[in-house]
């Protein structure tokens, strides 16, 4: 074992082999640290040397000029440390050559013979650091691997956020559509009902100046009449009495009955204001349609295809770059109606024809829709399979007739899904269970050929 250097080996104590703390003298000249002193002697039950066993009979005195040559050492150990020798021991400014394992540290050959390491274990400190370092390559390795999912995780955050400015756009689009439809409807009645005003106006002026016109041919045949009259008064008495007949039969024909206002000459103020609102209500109905089940974009799988009224769905070959929000599907090409149901009882017909492969019905909120167990359990559906010989009973009824339609009648209180044909009126299957959590309708399709989510039919009833 390599020992201290002979200038350290003078500043080092008997007892603890570190450099000297508050040195005390003994009248044998021989010094130790006060603590060091003190403990030997209680241990040792006398007072004596450690070193030559000499007994003291005073208490020794403190060896100032040791005390101030070991604080010099230590202060020009002190300034060798902090030039930047990391592997120089500060307690004895050997090279550090070794690994303490219960003290956590490295250490030189000094601190490895010292008091301070007396049972501890070590280590070549080169096989400690090759160890250390596998060890915190493989943390390394975790956290880069973190690194990487959280970068791949903002990356889905950063595709989300533009996908709500890309979904607020396009529905601000189609909302504007939709409303403008509305407004062209209301421009359109405003202007067909203001036109039958107009031609309802111009009739009866029309009638009112065919009337004024026969008025005037009556005022005119009178003032003939009376100025005929007043010059027959005018004459002499043989021309008077002569012309009497005639002029009496014209007074008599001018005397006819006046004219009178037809009855209706006035607009039929009510036909164009009275309910006005309602009326136009009401013939909205044949440019609106109400349909019981809408669709939820955020659940369609990426190889779906909305429409922009979110009231049918279809397969497509090119996957949508769309953010895997925990609502979408990953696996079927499924999507979930936007309105979930627990209580009373709900009904949609859906258009199945021309598509070779389908499956559709009711499902859990709950159920699982990452991965490939989202027909294990929770489903109440009937499929359609033109190709499949595999009965495949997991996926629920299977149709082998090919239909048009498909009715789903759901009676949540009672517990069951009832589906039938309403084309032909025959029924094709009912579960029956007991539902404790909503249920939301969904929607698979395997095809380019359109499922459609039919309107209802409108029964407005005027009392």
């Amino acid at each position: 074992v390599k020992m201290a250097s002979t200038a350290e080996y003078d500043y080092m104590c008997p007892v603890c082999h570190e450099i000297f703390k508050t040195p005390v003298i003994l009248s044998c000249s021989h010094s130790f640290c006060k603590e060091c002193l003190q403990q030997f002697w209680t241990t040792k039950k006398t007072q004596e040397c450690p070193v030559c066993r000499t007994s003291s009979r005073h208490q020794p005195l403190v060896n100032l000029a040791l005390k101030n040559l070991c604080e010099s050492f230590l202060k020009k150990r002190n300034e060798k440390r902090s030039s930047g020798s990391e592997e120089i021991c500060s307690l004895h400014s050997e090279k550090l050559k070794l690994f303490c394992l219960e003290d956590k540290q490295p250490v030189c050959l000094v601190c490895f013979t010292s008091q301070q390491h007396d049972n501890h274990k070590f280590r070549p400190l080169s096989e400690v650091v090759s160890s250390q370092k596998e060890e915190l390559n493989t943390a390394l390795k975790s956290l880069q691997e973190k690194l990487k999912h959280k970068e791949n995780i903002k990356g889905e955050f950063e595709k989300t956020l533009q996908h709500i400015t890309s979904q607020a756009e396009h529905t601000e689009r189609q909302i504007k559509q939709q409303f403008e439809k509305l407004h062209q409807f209301l421009r359109d009645e405003e202007e067909a009902t203001i036109t039958a005003l107009r031609e309802e106006e111009e009739q009866k002026k029309q009638m009112m100046k065919e009337k004024l016109e026969e008025m005037n041919r009556h005022i005119s045949a009178l003032s003939h009449s009376i100025k005929d009259t007043e010059e027959m008064m005018k004459a002499s008495d043989v021309c008077f009495l002569k012309e009497f007949p005639v002029s009496m039969e014209r007074v008599q024909i001018s005397s006819q009955p006046d004219p009178q206002t037809p009855s209706g000459a006035l607009i039929h103020v009510p036909r164009y204001l009275g309910n006005l609102s309602f009326r136009v209500w009401k013939k909205m109905q044949d440019i609106v349609q109400n349909t019981p089940v809408i669709l939820d974009p955020n659940t369609a799988h990426p190889d779906l295809v909305l429409s922009d009224d979110l009231t049918s769905v279809k397969w497509s070959w090119n996957k949508q770059p769309l953010p895997d929000n925990p609502e979408r599907f990953d696996c079927y090409p499924c999507v979930l109606g936007s309105e979930g149901f627990n209580s009373g009882t709900h009904c949609w017909d859906v258009e199945v024809k021309q598509s070779s492969d389908w499956s559709l019905g009711v499902t859990t909120a709950s159920n699982q829709r990452k991965g490939r167990d989202f027909y294990k359990t929770c489903v109440w559906s009937v499929w359609y399979d033109q190709y499949s010989l595999s009965e495949q009973p997991v996926f629920g009824f299977r149709v082998k007739q090919d239909l048009e339609r498909v009715r789903v009648y759901l009676d949540y209180d009672r517990g069951t899904v009832s589906f039938s044909d309403p084309v032909t009126n025959t029924h094709l299957h009912t579960f029956t269970t007991t539902f404790t959590h909503t249920v939301f309708p969904f929607f698979c399709c395997y095809t380019i050929f359109t499922l459609n989510i039919l309107p209802l039919q409108s029964n407005l009833a005027v009392h």
